[in-house]
Parts: C-alpha cells; structure tokens; sequence
C-alpha cells in the first residue's frame, strides 16, 4: 500500500498498483504462445492405399487366413491372391449372406491386411469380423 505524504493527516491511499499483475500475465501469455506448438502429439504414418469400393447390399460363416509368409487361405485351402476375389464372389453368390472371418498373423504387415480387407469388400463380402487374440 502506498502512503500519502499529505500534512492533512495520516489518510491510505487505497489504489491498486495492477503493474506487477500485467507483467506477469505478459510473461504467461508468452509462454504459451511458445509452447503451444510443442503440445501437437499428432503421428504422421503413411496409409497404405487400396482400391475405393462402393458398400454392397448382401450367413455362412467362411475364415479367410493370412499367414507369416502373406499365404492366404480359404477355410484352411491355400489359394493364391489372384484367385481370392473371384473364389468370394463364387461363395457370395452361392449365399448372398455370407458371413466372412478375417484372420492373421501378427507378424503380417497393416498394409498387406488392408489389402485383403479391400479384395473382400471389392468381392461383395458385406459381413466381416475380424479375429484377433484376446489380451494385450
């Protein structure tokens, strides 16, 4: 508090000195100004790209598999990764309920089940799960 120096009598003077509080909000207000940036956590990856499908109106339950070596199979019958489209579309049209399991090995890569995932979409599979191992 400040004094007045007035003879009158011992009067307080009762303004505020609000200095010391705009400095330090101009300091607060630069540090976040330069640490805002730093508190974007986005991960740029590079998505693997697959062929855009259109979603098909269509249950027998089929697991597709994907193997360590990127073997695909079909309940357990190995096929080669031309084949799989026209072979689903066959199993599509035979039951236009198909239900599809998808399977694969952990050490498969995202791009390579991304691609399968669209060869099944592209084939008219509407009912897809995806298995994986409980736990973490």
């Amino acid at each position: 508090m400040a004094f007045s120096s007035n003879s009158d009598g011992d009067s307080v003077l009762s303004e505020i000195n609000i200095t010391p509080l705009v400095d330090v909000m101009l300091v607060l207000l630069v540090a976040f100004i330069i640490t805002a940036p730093l508190l974007n956590n986005a991960v740029h990856i590079n998505l693997p790209k697959t062929a855009t499908t259109a979603p098909p109106t269509q249950t027998k339950a089929v697991t597709v598999s994907v193997d360590a070596q990127r073997k695909l199979f079909i309940d357990k019958q190995e096929i080669a990764q031309e084949a799989l489209e026209p072979e689903l579309r066959k199993l599509v049209a035979a039951d236009h309920d198909l239900s599809l399991s998808l399977q694969a090995d952990d050490a498969v890569p995202y791009g390579a089940v991304a691609k399968v995932m669209a060869v099944i979409e592209r084939a008219g599979v509407s009912k897809l799960a995806v298995l994986t191992t409980p736990g973490g």
